[in-house]
């Protein structure tokens, strides 16, 4: 650990950290609120019902890029403005989005699930801590992806289903084949840069306390957009996933 008390390559003092780790925590958290507050309370309610759980979800960890992404593209896509639409003899707004825009859209749906399996995973392990190979990490890496895959094929089955008329059996094939690649890759993601943070940044596990944690979680989300985007690209394109 450097003489700023953070880790080997950082020279920001860890205070400084740690109150830009709250800062940008808060900011999520209320950003997160504020597209809560609009589809729940104002009755923005999402087209894909799914999506009313996975925008809200999406700002606990993008933050103000959630909350643009949101008004530019999401609410677009809520019955309302659909309704509206068609009041005015207009084609609903949502069904003319461009193609990157359906693809991001897919990998936040993903990212959804991954974000509240990470959540559970890791509130589980404060309590009850494990250790894979020597290493915290490696154990809360494999629970990590246990529990956002199970939330994650729940997300997709409930978007596929009703979409496609299935029956809950084809739904779970379905889900399966159309998450499980964007899942990992998101999670690879994810994993890659939470070891560049424990292993090479701060050289030491953090404290699930600390905000610190949890804002290296965001970033690692971040990264696990970014990894899953071309392979929602792929699936999307080939007809595996639906476009959201």
């Amino acid at each position: 650990m450097d003489a700023a008390g953070t880790g080997r390559f950082t020279a920001v003092p860890i205070a400084v950290l740690h109150a830009i780790a709250v800062f940008s925590l808060a900011v999520a958290a209320l950003c997160a609120l504020a597209i809560a507050w609009d589809i729940f309370l104002r009755g923005e309610r999402q087209h894909m019902a799914v999506m009313d759980v996975v925008w809200p979800v999406t700002g606990l960890y993008a933050g103000p890029l959630a909350l643009w992404a949101y008004y530019r593209i999401g609410r677009l896509s809520s019955r309302q403005a659909m309704m509206r639409a068609k009041a005015h003899g207009e084609t609903p707004p949502g069904q003319a989005k461009p193609f990157p825009e359906k693809v991001g859209i897919g990998a936040t749906h993903c990212g959804a699930g991954c974000t509240l399996g990470d959540i559970c995973a890791e509130s589980l392990l404060f309590f009850f801590p494990l250790t894979l190979l020597g290493h915290e990490i490696f154990a809360a890496w494999v629970v990590d992806y246990i529990f956002a895959f199970t939330i994650g094929i729940a997300f997709q089955y409930f978007s596929i289903k009703p979409m496609r008329n299935l029956s809950p059996k084809d739904g779970l094939v379905a889900a399966l084949k159309a998450d499980s690649l964007s899942l990992t890759a998101w999670q690879v993601g994810m994993y890659g840069w939470m070891a560049i943070a424990v292993f090479l940044v701060f050289g030491h596990p953090l404290e699930k306390t600390d905000p610190v944690f949890w804002l290296m979680m965001q970033v690692a989300m971040l990264a696990g957009f970014l990894t899953s985007y071309p392979v929602n690209r792929w699936l999307i394109r080939g007809g595996i996933k639906e476009a959201m």
